[in-house]
């Protein structure tokens, strides 16, 4: 079992450009405004308010990174990568040539840092065949390396039925699942990451 033990805010960045040095490896986190993906940071590391949510959909607009420290239980071996919060998409009020200029660093950013090793895409639960989650679905799939790995994650499952969710399930096997209302699903996730940045050599 593998756990995270220390996580630390690094800095905000607008693009590779001003990105910390891209020496170790990356997650990025991906999700529509709205859909948790701060609260899943913090329940990840167990932090109340390492990463910043917001009220207003959208308000977040830089690319905050996290130094992240996983152990394994096997072993007293420490093992260091990043988290990277990327902007929530699909709701942010901001104008027209600030949008432009924000998506052109994220795509700069998201296709040319070559340590990011895995996407995690969060989708809402509860609207889990958006237009727009499609869209990057797509996208993530064209741009991705043979070395590196997309998750789907269905967040706030807790505010479906449990038929709905058993559905939802079957469609998506290889996705997790998560609530971090109730803490479910977590630990199967920072598992994953765990083995697939430190256990299967793609680094």
């Amino acid at each position: 079992m593998a756990k995270i033990i220390n996580a630390q805010f690094n800095k905000s960045s607008t693009s590779t450009n001003d990105a910390p040095s891209p020496d170790i490896s990356e997650i990025a986190f991906l999700g529509r405004s709205n859909v948790g993906k701060s609260s899943l940071l913090n329940r990840l590391v167990k932090r109340k308010n390492l990463a910043k949510s917001s009220s207003t959909p959208g308000k977040t607009k830089l690319i905050n990174i996290f130094d992240i420290t996983f152990k394994n239980e096997n072993d007293e071996n420490k093992y260091y990568a990043r988290f990277v919060d990327l902007p929530g998409f699909g709701y942010a009020k901001v104008s027209k040539s600030l949008k432009e200029e924000w998506g052109k660093n994220l795509i700069q950013f998201l296709e040319n840092r070559f340590n990011i090793r895995v996407f995690i895409h969060l989708i809402d639960a509860r609207h889990p065949e958006l237009e727009i989650d499609k869209n990057v679905a797509i996208y993530l799939n064209n741009i991705k390396r043979a070395d590196q790995t997309i998750i789907k994650v269905y967040t706030k499952i807790d505010k479906l039925k449990k038929s709905d969710l058993q559905k939802l399930k079957s469609k998506n096997t290889d996705a997790f699942f998560v609530s971090n209302l109730k803490n479910v699903g977590l630990d199967d996730l920072t598992n994953k990451l765990y083995k697939l940045l430190f256990q299967e050599n793609i680094l």
